[in-house]
Parts: C-alpha cells; sequence; structure tokens
C-alpha cells in the first residue's frame, strides 16, 4: 500500500445565460492510499514521469511502473556523482569513492568504530558502486546478466587489516575497485582513510564466486556477465597477497567453544542465507572478554566454506597461539620497561612504530549435524595491545 498526495488541475467552461463563455481553471489537491502498482494511463503520463527522474528504470509496456523501481531510483546508466550517498567515480571512471561520516550506532564502548561496523561500509559501499554503474539490477549486487543466468555473488575468502579505528563523529574516505580473480572469480578491495588528515586506517581484499541462487551451487561466470563487469576491473591491490597464509581446521579440542549459536531471521540477509558479517561476530564472541577489553584486532582472515541457513545450529571453536602470545607478552613488557626507563619519548609518541609483534587466534564455526558438523568459515585473527584513538602519522 502506497500513500499519495498530488496536485492536478483541469480547465472547464461555463456559460451565463447562455450568452457568455468563460474559460476557468481549477486546482485541487488529492489525498489518498493506493494498493498495487502505480498505473499510468497515457504515454505522455509514463514520459513525465521518466523524464522527472531521469534514474527510473523498467517502464513496462502495459503502463505500471513498478513502485520498488521508483523508490530506489536503479540508475540504467553509468552515474558519475551520486548526492544522496556523498559518493563519486574515480580511478579513471570506474573506482568509486564514498564519504562517510561514522554514527553513534557504529562505534563500541571506547568510542571507536567496530569491526562488524567496518565491515558492513564495505558491504554497502562495494553495492553503492554497482549501483552507480548502471549495471545493478533487482538483486544483491547482481548485474542484469546475472539476474537473467540465476546468479548471485557470494564471498569466499578476506582478508581485513586494521592500522586505526576512526572514532565517532569522523568523517572518512572509503575507496573501492574490483579486478579479476582466476577465470570465474572477482576481486573487490577497499581502504578507509580519514577525510582530515589523509591516514589510511584500514584496507581489505575479498575474493567473489557466482552461485545459482535456485540450486546453491557454484557456478562459472557466463560471458555475457564478464562482458558487463571486465571493463570495470583494475589492476591495483589494498593488500598484496602473494602467499596467503593457510588456516588449519580446528578439532573439538579447542580451548574456547561456544556451542549456543542459532541464527536469528534479523541475520539473514536478501540472498536469503546469514549475512557473512555476523560470521565474524559470532566468532569473535568466544574470544575471552578480559583479553578483549585490553587488545584490538589488527587484521582477520576469512576463508568461506558453505552458507548457513536460519534453521542451523552453529559451533563456534576458538584457538589461542599459547605460545606466541606468551613471548610477545614477555616481549612488549620487556621492552616497555626499557623505554620508560631510559625516558625516551618514541618519535610519534607511542610504541607501536617499533613493530611489535601480535596476539594470534584460529577460528572455525561449523554447523552442528546429528552424524557430522559441516564447516561454514575458518578464520585467523591478530591482536595487538589497544592504543589511544588519536592516529599518528608515520
Amino acid at each position: 500500500m502506497a500513500t499519495f498526495s498530488c496536485p492536478i488541475s483541469f480547465p472547464f467552461r461555463c456559460s451565463f445565460n447562455g450568452n457568455h463563455n468563460h474559460n476557468h481553471r481549477v486546482d485541487i489537491k488529492i489525498n489518498g492510499t493506493h494498493t498495487g502498482p502505480i498505473k499510468l494511463d497515457t504515454l505522455n503520463e509514463i514520459a513525465a514521469v521518466v523524464k522527472a527522474d531521469s534514474t527510473l528504470a523498467n517502464v513496462h509496456e502495459n503502463g505500471y511502473i513498478c513502485q520498488e523501481k521508483i523508490r530506489q531510483r536503479i540508475p540504467t546508466q553509468k552515474q558519475l556523482v551520486d548526492p544522496y550517498r556523498q559518493g563519486l567515480i574515480i580511478e579513471r571512471g570506474v573506482g568509486y569513492r564514498q564519504t562517510v561520516v561514522i554514527r553513534s550506532y557504529e562505534v563500541g564502548p571506547d568510542k571507536t568504530a567496530t569491526l562488524e561496523s567496518l565491515l558492513n561500509l564495505f558491504q554497502e559501499t562495494a553495492l553503492n558502486h554497482v549501483w552507480m554503474s548502471g549495471l545493478l539490477s533487482n538483486g544483491f549486487g547482481a548485474t542484469h546478466g546475472m539476474m537473467r543466468n540465476n546468479l548471485i555473488w557470494v564471498v569466499s575468502r578476506m582478508h581485513v587489516q586494521v592500522h586505526h579505528y576512526p572514532i565517532w563523529g569522523e568523517v572518512v574516505e572509503i575507496d573501492t575497485w574490483v579486478g579479476a580473480s582466476g577465470k570465474n572469480g572477482m576481486r573487490r578491495d577497499w581502504l578507509i582513510r580519514s577525510q582530515a588528515t589523509g591516514i589510511t586506517y584500514a584496507r581489505a581484499t575479498s575474493t567473489w564466486v557466482m552461485m545459482n541462487e535456485q540450486t546453491r551451487r557454484l557456478s562459472k561466470m557466463p560471458e555475457e556477465v564478464r562482458g558487463e563487469i571486465s571493463p570495470w576491473f583494475i589492476e591495483k591491490q589494498a593488500i598484496k597477497e602473494d602467499a596467503p597464509e593457510k588456516i588449519v581446521k580446528l578439532d573439538d579440542k579447542a580451548k574456547y567453544v561456544n556451542s549456543d549459536l542459532k541464527p536469528k531471521r534479523s541475520d539473514l540477509d536478501m540472498n536469503h542465507h546469514v549475512n557473512n558479517v555476523k560470521y565474524v561476530r559470532w566468532m569473535l564472541e568466544t574470544i575471552p572478554d578480559k583479553f578483549l577489553e585490553s587488545h584490538q584486532l589488527s587484521s582477520i582472515v576469512l576463508e568461506y566454506r558453505r552458507e548457513c541457513g536460519s534453521s542451523d545450529k552453529v559451533q563456534s571453536l576458538c584457538q589461542p597461539d599459547e605460545d606466541r602470545i606468551l613471548a610477545n607478552g614477555l616481549e612488549q613488557s620487556l621492552l616497555e620497561n626499557i623505554v620508560l626507563a631510559s625516558g625516551i619519548m618514541l618519535g610519534n609518541g607511542h610504541l607501536g612504530s617499533l613493530g611489535m609483534k601480535t596476539y594470534g587466534f584460529t577460528h572455525l564455526l561449523q554447523i552442528k549435524g546429528d552424524s557430522q558438523n559441516d564447516e561454514i568459515v575458518r578464520g585467523r585473527t591478530r591482536w595487538k595491545k589497544k592504543q589511544s584513538t588519536m592516529p599518528y602519522s608515520t
């Protein structure tokens, strides 16, 4: 049901005692509700609507216009600037940059953006990039060719490095672009930087493949789709991975286990499976709170194995790198004591520039079954001691 308000006007002619004709115009405003698609009766009315909104797509031959298309304003041609999302096309016409203000609900207790918020911003800017390209169909980032072939995007791998977390109210710029990944995949990268200082806060790279929406099986990239997206490819990487880290599979002997995870309806995305950002929350919540209070994540690598549905029971396993944590803890304590004893203030005011080693965890999310467990995603996280919320240039 749609609520509408529209002014209309029409002319009428009246006469007095049959002797004089007078032309008048009456202006009327109509308020009401309407259920179903909007019906435009004449070609002139259709043309007027399309002319008023150049981004309007898919006017049906029978005169019906999908209300969803009108409300979304999905463009049918490439756009260079998006004033609504503060976005613009860069990188010689194929990259995308969006200016974002960190909102109150995107930060944690320390007033810095959470990892989940950064991942959601990555997802949003990626979709807006496709929106600006004029290729977006009525799917979750799917192109017109993908929709015709019943294909959707699924992420197979993601690597995020966070050097510093934006703070509440800070304005950041997010750049994103795409490139080829093998014969049937696509790589998407991101950079987040401070608009005020230009310092890069975070960088990420990901690999995406196509899955048939009906059979839920991976698919080769059709030539039709390749022709749509390949002109947007850039030979540029936010994170160079010459030899991607292999993540070992954990078993039931992992130190930390959470078996009480159950997807909610709010965890599902438009592709009807649990959104990959939710997986990260389940992973991190398995790490002890005491550790999370004094450390912040510096990198995460995710290897996705299969999708998770609303009826699945999920188990989260987590294993710390015990020896490395102990060694690093001793090294850090010794280094801090040396610096404090010498009375030396480091060049940028903190110890991070000395390349202090990180703490590591291995993660596994799996679906609990009666006879076997199915892997959802493997993960590796690295952490460092929490620093000041103010970034320093190097």
